[in-house]
C-alpha cells in the first residue's frame, strides 16, 4: 500500500549536451544524403565503380562537413555562454548587493513572498560560486556545468554520419546494376524507419508517425535525385 506522502522518483534525460543530438541527426543526415547521392549517380547508369566512388566521396566529405560544422557551432555557443558567465561573475564580484537584489526581484516575480525572496537571495550569495550558478540558471537559463563539449559533439556527428551513409553504399561492394539499386532502396527505407522509430523513443512522439515521416523525407530526396540522374544520363548518352 502506497504511503500518502511517499516521494515518487522520476528521472529526466540529459538533453543539454550536444553529443546525443549530433549522433541522432548525424545518422539521419548520413542516410538521406548518401542514399540520394548514390541513387542519383546510379540513375545515370554509370559503371558500378563510379557509384562506389561517389558514395565513398559523399561519406567522407559529408562526415567531415558535419563534424566541422557541429564543432564550430558548439564552440561558438560555448564561448558565448562562457563570456556571459564571465560578465556575470564580474558583476557579482563588483556589485554583490545589487546582484543580490536583482536575484531577489526575480524570485518575487515568480511568486515568492518578498521576505522569503530576500532570504533566498541572501543564502545564494553567501558563496560566490553558488551565486554565479544561481544567476546563470535564473537569468541566462543555463547550467554552467553543462555547456556541452564541441569535441564530443563533433566526434559523435562524424561517426554517426559515417554509419548512416554506409548503409545504402554497402550493396555496391557486392552487386551492380538494378540489383544494387533495389538493395540500396530497401536498406535505405528500412534504416529510415528504424531512425524514425528511434527518434520517437528519444522525443516521446508517435513511433509510427515519426518512422513514416523519416521514410517520406528519405524517399523524396532519393526519388528527386534519381530522377535527375536518369534525365542527365539520358541526355549525355544522346
Amino acid at each position: 500500500m502506497t504511503e500518502p506522502h511517499a516521494v515518487v522518483e522520476h528521472h529526466h534525460r540529459d538533453v543539454q549536451g550536444g553529443a546525443a543530438r549530433a549522433a541522432v541527426f548525424g545518422v539521419s543526415d548520413g542516410l538521406v544524403s548518401n542514399v540520394s547521392l548514390i541513387l542519383g549517380v546510379a540513375g545515370a547508369s554509370p559503371a558500378p565503380g563510379i557509384v562506389r566512388l561517389a558514395g565513398l566521396a559523399g561519406l567522407v566529405a559529408g562526415a567531415f562537413s558535419m563534424a566541422s560544422g557541429e564543432f564550430v557551432s558548439m564552440k561558438a555557443q560555448t564561448e558565448l555562454l562562457q563570456r556571459e558567465l564571465a560578465l556575470e561573475e564580474r558583476e557579482i564580484e563588483r556589485h554583490p548587493e545589487a546582484e543580490r537584489r536583482e536575484l531577489a526581484a526575480i524570485y518575487r516575480q515568480r511568486g515568492v513572498a518578498p521576505e522569503m525572496a530576500d532570504d533566498l537571495a541572501s543564502a545564494m550569495h553567501r558563496d560566490p560560486q553558488t551565486a554565479l550558478e544561481t544567476h546563470a540558471r535564473e537569468e541566462l537559463g543555463i547550467d554552467p556545468n553543462k555547456l556541452g563539449s564541441p569535441q564530443q559533439a563533433a566526434i559523435s556527428s562524424f561517426l554517426a554520419f559515417c554509419v548512416g551513409a554506409m548503409v545504402p553504399l554497402l550493396p555496391w561492394f557486392f552487386a551492380s546494376g538494378n540489383g544494387a539499386v533495389v538493395a540500396s532502396i530497401i536498406l535505405g527505407a528500412a534504416s529510415a524507419l528504424v531512425i524514425g522509430a528511434a527518434l520517437a523513443r528519444f522525443t516521446g512522439r508517435s513511433t509510427l508517425r515519426s518512422a513514416l515521416r523519416q521514410l517520406g523525407i528519405a524517399a523524396l530526396a532519393a526519388g528527386v535525385t534519381y530522377a535527375v540522374g536518369r534525365a542527365v544520363g539520358v541526355k549525355s548518352a544522346t
